[in-house]
């Protein structure tokens, strides 16, 4: 895994989608791809009827990334010195191998480049002594990229250790 975990705080979310759009105009894309996004959980409405939560869905970075293993060009490597998994698009082909494996929804297919793109912590800015674009625009402050071992313990047991990704949280 990555040395970095973006720390999301559903209680303040109010899913105003300004990461994704700042996401979106870091990297230069249009419509189609979001390297990340806020998914809405709808609320049981038995129990609460008016309560919906959000979760905020980069890449993972997992450890046994699929992502990288299926890639006939080695175009997603991880960077050695932080464990960010990133495209090389340049090696990019575009065959969306990357897309089918990935259980998350992180690769995208970009359709104006006819390849893959996804999150990467905006390493970039990273490299800048800069936090990711998501986290800077953020309008109630949810977000926060913070070191993997400060992860909240009741998130890293979904984090399956010797697969080294998330599993399915129920």
């Amino acid at each position: 895994m990555s040395q970095y975990y973006l720390s999301h705080d559903a209680k303040n979310c109010v899913d105003c989608q300004a990461c994704e759009v700042q996401c979106k105009t870091h990297k230069g894309l249009s419509i189609g791809p979001n390297p990340c996004s806020v998914q809405c959980i709808e609320p049981d409405i038995g129990i609460d009827p008016i309560g919906q939560g959000y979760v905020f869905m980069p890449c993972y970075h997992c450890e046994e990334a699929a992502c990288m293993s299926v890639c006939p060009t080695a175009a997603i490597r991880r960077r050695e010195k932080d464990g960010i998994v990133h495209i090389e698009s340049s090696l990019c082909i575009g065959c969306k191998s990357c897309i089918t494996a990935c259980a998350w929804g992180a690769c995208q297919w970009n359709p104006e480049t006819l390849k893959a793109v996804k999150c990467d912590y905006c390493m970039d800015r990273l490299d800048e002594g800069l936090q990711p674009s998501c986290v800077t625009v953020c309008l109630t402050s949810c977000l926060d990229l913070v070191p993997a071992d400060e992860m909240p313990e009741n998130l890293s047991k979904h984090f399956d250790k010797e697969a080294g990704h998330p599993e399915v949280i129920k």
